[in-house]
């Protein structure tokens, strides 16, 4: 068994892999900033807050990544005052390479989460997709994003994988592994090409994701911070089954060789089952069956 990491080393393990993966981060994981983008983005939030979402004046991001989140939230309205910090400088550099291609504003800030750059009630959203499973230390962290926002302001983080939820998708990858080779010769493509330069040290892909959640752990996160009306709800079962077993097929061809035809059926195949979750799964299962949590609380007013 590999020795623990400490704090320290985590935060440059994530570091260095995302500032390799913030060249290709967007087409690989099919980034978009487009009316597609902004849909998901606002069923995301809405989803999160169990109602209709207000505009928030002055925002803060907690790892932002290339900007998929506030840059698709600010096109839309529903931000005014946009703030991106993440640990990885060049996550950023594309972020703001993204935000002056769509003619938009923001700020953005190189920041570790556990020590935020930033004034004591600064903000009347804090937020994050996919980020808190990267932080080592997450009571601090978290007693960071209560400490910047001001009274009354919200945090609201999406795309945390759940325990039960992350340990079934281990199924379907494994599943894909397997039937991959079939697949590619059904589909007529090769094998992907070696990794080069230009992708991440598959050696730090293991340890740059720190934590998977139950819902009981990230409620006491925020309620641990002084936060209140805590809410803490599941997405995503069928879509993530669908869309892992694509992933891990597709991970293994190259992907100039991937026909259109197939593309088109994953991408409407996703959307579809993730319409069938929310409409049919999201509101009567347990959070925790579910392979992503979302987190909403409240600084007290």
């Amino acid at each position: 068994m590999p020795p623990a990491l400490s704090a320290e080393q985590i935060r440059d393990a994530n570091t260095r892999y995302h500032d390799v993966a913030s060249a290709h981060y967007d087409s690989k994981w099919g980034i978009d900033f487009g009316e597609m983008g902004a849909r998901q983005v606002r069923a995301k939030v809405r989803k999160a807050l169990g109602r209709a979402p207000e505009r928030f004046a002055r925002t803060l991001e907690i790892g932002s990544g290339t900007g998929y989140f506030t840059l698709n939230l600010l096109r839309d309205g529903l931000i005014g005052e946009a703030t991106c910090s993440d640990i990885s400088p060049g996550m950023l550099e594309t972020l703001r390479a993204n935000a002056s291609e769509l003619g938009l504003e923001v700020q953005t800030t190189t920041a570790d989460a556990e020590q935020l750059p930033f004034a004591d009630s600064s903000f009347e959203l804090v937020f994050g997709h996919a980020v808190l499973h990267h932080i080592p230390d997450l009571p601090r962290a978290f007693a960071e994003f209560e400490r910047v926002l001001a009274p009354g302001g919200m945090i609201l983080f999406a795309g945390e994988p759940s325990r039960y939820g992350d340990r079934i998708a281990t199924v379907p990858k494994r599943i894909a592994g397997v039937a991959a080779p079939l697949w590619r010769r059904a589909i007529g493509a090769g094998p992907a090409p070696r990794a080069d330069a230009g992708e991440p040290d598959s050696a730090l892909a293991g340890v740059v994701a720190v934590h998977a959640f139950a819902a009981r752990e990230l409620a006491l996160l925020a309620r641990g911070a002084g936060l209140e009306g805590v809410r803490v709800s599941g997405e995503e079962l069928l879509a993530n089954w669908f869309g892992w077993t694509n992933r891990t097929l597709e991970a293994t061809a190259d992907p100039e060789q991937v026909p259109w035809a197939w593309r088109l059926y994953a991408h409407r195949g996703y959307l579809l089952l993730q319409e069938f979750d929310r409409r049919l799964l999201e509101p009567h299962l347990p959070a925790a069956v579910f392979y992503n949590l979302m987190l909403t609380a409240r600084k007290p007013a």
